[in-house]
């Protein structure tokens, strides 16, 4: 009889992070999967994700050696030396012709906390590049720099995500999370059977506008006009906590001057939203004990997605709730690691410990730590669309290490990144699956997954959670923190990474971590396994974690949130004679972010095999197409032929599609790449597009 060995981790997916119980027997790779019902996130619940999640340990997709690309144009079987000096060769030639900055390294919000530190401790120490950052900059950043500004700190949900059971009303805005994170429906579902009430905003009326007793179906990239009227209306109709604002904050005098101008007929001519729906709305969340207003990737990922989350903020000041239990603004993050991603050195501005890498005194922190002159790390780099975009070009990147993120398939215009990463000097990408970017590479090595390793995750409440090693993983595949340490000895660098297992680079981490605004020095790999996770921020042993912010003050040095004026700015680009109709994106329950591991797993992909044009039945007459059928749509950036649904759910004047295919059914072929002026995000959520019925389909 086979010995069944038990481990507890969490699904490899989005930033709920899921609890679950993996049952692996023998030498096998295959490993029951059981949602494990002490989570208190999930408490054993998952989505379809999760529980197939075990079919990715024995996929004959996988990775399983390195392979470098010879003179032929073929990529081709490689040892892990020759890969390793050749690739630290190439490294270091490229710096030699182009500087230091010529070599860029992308991330990923899927690395552990363990992973992304090392990878910008790499960047800055072996390497000496300003160029890092990650796919997390296209998830929560406009949120992240809204948060730093008014309140002093940014963490995705600064409260268990239990509270959001206990809240009276709560606002969603531009998530649907009923198709992306479907585990977090029994908070809804208790909030609701307690009598609360669900208000959701979002051009369509998704699976979860369908569960809300108020939807707002606004224009497409109005979000912030939306935002605007309903403090316009607080303030006219006398629902501003004065005392609180008094007490608590600075700013208002400006914003609420900014917000005159928004009167519910105007908003209702910019954005669609009436008079009426904006009164309840504002009501609803005022005149409740608690009230909460959670944004998703909607209104955030747009040229004016840090003013917008600015202006929610400014309205639960306003209301007095930020702060109070069981309400206030939160963000839900999206992927599994967005939230520990950025705070330990991924992104091009910060360093571990969420220090700044222009802050003098962060600097000389995380130097002295390192054991390097603050002066030897480099400044601030380039952001991710802004390095994608430089790819190849005579001042920008000209070799790209990549971890963990599929660049081709989740960057905006993305025709212009392959043809930029098909410029460069030098592509490696470590992965676990092949995808449309590990196709392009150069050099290719394949790193273990999430049950083939240990580490930690910090969730989107900012609750740190162990990672576990279930399985091993197949003979040749090497970890990540491997991987660049031995980059980092070939490079002359290695005597600064004596840390090298998980643990001991989490013991690294947390030290340095001190003092700056995501402290996890008190954390320790013993400490999680006994308490199944610790909120930060954790700053010594004895401290248990901060479930709660704010409840006394902000993290100003005054402990004043700041309430800061925002003035609309239409979408970078509107519909006009040649593109009529808003072209917008999301996520599908069964597929993960680029597909690359879900499109892996046999019973996801045939139950999704391809992404579909949700066209509302009007506009489906107006273009000619009589049922579903196929479409070609058309932005000013490429052109993509879809399969169509007909459904009234969405606004007359705008289709949908997900964005979780790569080649021709991408659709991040169509979208645009302005960017936020501050957080640098790309405008994924709103373009203009011409949409006419494919001729198959015409036949």
């Amino acid at each position: 009889m086979l010995d069944v060995a038990e481990t507890a981790t969490h699904c490899p997916y989005c930033a709920l992070q899921c609890g679950m119980r993996l049952a692996s027997s023998g030498n096998g790779r295959r490993v029951d999967v059981a949602g494990d019902v002490a989570s208190p996130v999930s408490r054993g619940q998952m989505c379809v994700k999760g529980w197939t999640a075990g079919d990715l340990l024995a996929s004959a997709e996988r990775l399983r050696y390195p392979r470098v690309r010879g003179a032929n144009g073929q990529l081709r079987r490689a040892t892990w030396q020759s890969a390793l000096d050749e690739l630290a060769e190439r490294l270091a030639r490229v710096q030699t012709r182009f500087g230091n900055d010529g070599v860029g390294v992308f991330g990923s919000g899927a690395l552990t906390n363990e992973k992304a530190y090392l990878l910008g401790k790499f960047a800055r120490v072996a390497l000496r590049t300003a160029n890092i950052d990650y796919n997390g900059r296209f998830c929560m950043s406009s949120a992240a720099a809204a948060a730093n500004a008014a309140l002093g700190i940014d963490r995705g949900l600064p409260f268990p995500v239990s509270d959001i059971a206990q809240a009276d009303t709560v606002l969603v805005w531009g998530s649907n999370w009923v198709q992306s994170m479907p585990p977090i429906g029994q908070w809804f579902d208790e909030q609701r059977a307690r009598g609360g009430t669900m208000i959701v905003a979002d051009p369509r009326r998704t699976a979860t506008a369908r569960r809300a007793d108020l939807h707002l179906q606004m224009v497409p990239g109005t979000d912030l006009a939306v935002a605007q009227g309903l403090l316009h209306l607080a303030v006219t109709d006398g629902l501003v906590d004065f005392d609180y604002l008094d007490r608590r904050t600075v700013g208002f005098d400006d914003v609420r001057r900014s917000v005159l101008a928004w009167a519910p007929d105007r908003v209702e001519q910019v954005t669609g939203v009436a008079r009426r729906v904006l009164q309840q709305t504002v009501h609803a969340l005022a005149d409740a004990p608690a009230s909460l207003l959670l944004s998703g990737r909607g209104p955030e990922q747009q040229s004016k997605g840090v003013d917008t989350v600015l202006a929610f903020i400014n309205l639960m000041l306003a209301l007095g709730k930020i702060g109070r239990p069981s309400s206030g603004y939160g963000c839900l993050t999206g992927q599994g690691n967005g939230q520990g991603g950025r705070e330990h050195g991924q992104k091009a501005d910060q360093l571990p410990g969420y220090r700044l890498i222009e802050d003098a005194g962060d600097r000389e922190a995380v130097a002295a730590a390192w054991g390097v002159p603050a002066a030897s790390l480099p400044g601030r780099g380039l952001t991710a669309a802004e390095m994608l975009g430089s790819l190849g070009t005579d001042h920008g990147v000209r070799a790209l290490l990549v971890a963990g993120s599929n660049v081709v398939v989740a960057s905006p215009d993305s025709a212009k990144v392959a043809e930029g990463l098909a410029r460069l000097e030098c592509l490696a990408v470590l992965d676990a699956f092949s995808n449309d970017t590990v196709e392009r590479a150069d050099i290719v090595l394949p790193v273990t997954q999430w049950a083939e390793e240990d580490g930690t995750m910090t969730n989107l409440e900012g609750r740190v959670i162990r990672r576990r090693r279930a399985v091993a993983p197949p003979p040749e595949v090497r970890s990540d923190l491997d991987v660049l340490c031995a980059l980092a000895d070939r490079l002359g660098h290695g005597d600064r990474f004596g840390a090298r297992s998980p643990e001991a680079v989490f013991d690294e981490l947390a030290a340095v971590s001190a003092g700056g605004r995501a402290d996890y020095s008190g954390i320790t790999y013993e400490r999680l396994d006994a308490t199944g996770g610790i909120f930060w921020p954790c700053p010594d042993r004895a401290h248990l974690g901060t479930p709660r912010l704010f409840g006394d003050r902000f993290a100003h040095p005054d402990g004043r949130a700041r309430l800061v004026p925002v003035r609309y700015r239409p979408a970078a680009e509107h519909p006009d004679a040649r593109y009529p109709y808003y072209f917008t994106t999301g996520r599908l329950m069964e597929h993960y972010n680029s597909g690359a591991q879900t499109r892996m797993v046999p019973r996801l992909a045939a139950s999704r095999p391809e992404p579909l044009l949700q066209i509302h039945p009007q506009l489906a007459r107006c273009i000619g197409l009589a049922g579903e059928g196929r479409v070609v749509v058309e932005s000013r950036r490429g052109t993509v032929t879809f399969s169509t649904v007909v459904d009234p759910d969405i606004r007359t004047d705008t289709v949908f599609a997900p964005f979780h295919w790569g080649g021709r059914q991408a659709a991040n072929l169509l979208t645009n790449p302005a960017l936020d002026p501050t957080s640098r995000m790309p405008e994924f959520k709103v373009c203009a597009v011409q949409v006419t019925v494919a001729e198959a389909t015409r036949c």
